[in-house]
């Protein structure tokens, strides 16, 4: 059950975020502005790269790796293929986990490491592995931890990952705010230099300008009525998030709201895009999840009964290919089923700007969520 008189207070909200998850997501702007200073620090921007490389290949553990690659996948485009190392093992401990280059890699792929830990030794066989290979290898990494080590002696490129002082005390949840942005900006700045992404140091900055935007819109002391973080999160308080999606930045926006409400609140979420989310979930908003889906027995005593999940609509926008929108029969089919919808679209800018937006909105969707239902 959601406590809604905690999403209105600000000093009960700081006692319950015990992982720091609100601070992390009000200082994604000054992550990001960090993760770029050390980028420039580390050399990033004096790289005269020979070309672009054929594919680039990220490895990492878990939900942060993932999402990096996701984003830069959607960025890069048909530029290059960029693909994440499936990693294999016996359990999901950094110790059991490893990762192996395609046969097919070598000399003219760049091999991406991204991981809040960096004590993960199936990372440093990976990183040997690519120097065999002759890949060219640029990790993002904690200071200090045996990657940074593995990557300086093959003469690869490691730049420190951006953390807070209040972090190293406890394990990073890899869907935390301030993970993304620290892992993502520096391997940003690099693919801008390989020209795979546009990604120019102004660009940042005003990625960085767009989520002290947000922090300022969806922080703990505005209102819940004034602020569409807490709104969405206390429209999902009791419903199943059925998250669908529009436009290039928002499909990546919609899979790590689903992650993050999966790994800090506890909640299911299921996300698709536009125009297929249509027919794939028609059967679902007509199902037993469906908010008519009721017995018949309308006066019976639900006092003792456990409460049902019924399925909500949230609908991320960003500008849709060619002006073409399917929100029209998104917003008739989920009304048709009397399922209730509640939407999303960021304000004008570039592409990493709107995607910025929508990540961190729903970001704070999802820390409100976990805090004020206990999670």
């Amino acid at each position: 059950m959601l406590d809604d008189s905690l999403l209105d207070d600000p000093e009960a909200l700081a006692r319950a975020d015990r992982r720091e998850l609100l601070r992390g997501a009000a200082e994604a702007g000054a992550r990001v502005r960090t993760a770029a200073r050390h980028a420039t620090e580390a050399g990033i921007a004096e790289l005269k790269p020979d070309g672009r490389p054929r594919a680039v290949l990220i490895a990492g553990p878990g939900l942060a790796a993932t999402g990096v690659a996701e984003l830069l996948g959607t960025l890069a485009g048909a530029s290059c293929p960029v693909t994440r190392l499936t990693p294999t093992g016996v359990a999901p401990a950094g110790g059991a986990l490893r990762w192996e280059l395609p046969g097919w890699a070598g000399p003219v792929d760049l091999v991406l490491i991204a991981t809040p830990d960096g004590t993960e030794p199936g990372l440093d066989l990976l990183v040997e592995q690519a120097y065999r290979r002759g890949s060219s290898v640029v990790a993002v990494a904690p200071a200090g931890t045996p990657i940074a080590e593995a990557v300086q002696g093959t003469h690869g490129l490691f730049v420190p990952m951006a953390t807070a002082p209040y972090e190293p005390n406890s394990p990073l949840a890899a869907s935390a705010p301030g993970v993304l942005w620290a892992l993502l900006t520096p391997l940003l700045a690099l693919l801008d230099r390989t020209g795979l992404v546009t990604a120019p140091p102004e660009a940042l900055q005003k990625v960085a300008d767009r989520l002290d935007h947000v922090a300022e819109r969806c922080g703990p002391a505005i209102a819940t009525y004034g602020n569409p973080a807490k709104t969405l999160a206390a429209d999902l308080a009791e419903a199943l998030p059925v998250i669908w999606t529009e436009g290039t930045s928002a499909g990546p926006a919609g899979r790590r709201f689903t992650a993050a409400l999966a790994e800090l609140a506890g909640r299911p979420a299921l996300a698709a895009e536009l125009p297929e989310a249509l027919a794939a979930h028609s059967v679902l908003l007509s199902g037993a999840l469906a908010a008519a889906a009721d017995p018949d027995d309308f006066f019976r005593d639900r006092v003792e009964e456990q409460q049902v999940l019924h399925a909500r609509v949230v609908l991320l926008r960003d500008r849709p290919a060619g002006g073409l929108t399917a929100a029209p029969a998104a917003r008739e089919l989920a009304l048709s089923h009397d399922t209730a919808i509640s939407e999303l679209e960021p304000e004008e800018g570039a592409d990493l700007e709107t995607l910025a937006e929508l990540i961190a909105v729903t970001d704070f969707a999802a820390v409100y969520l976990a805090l004020a239902s206990g999670a």
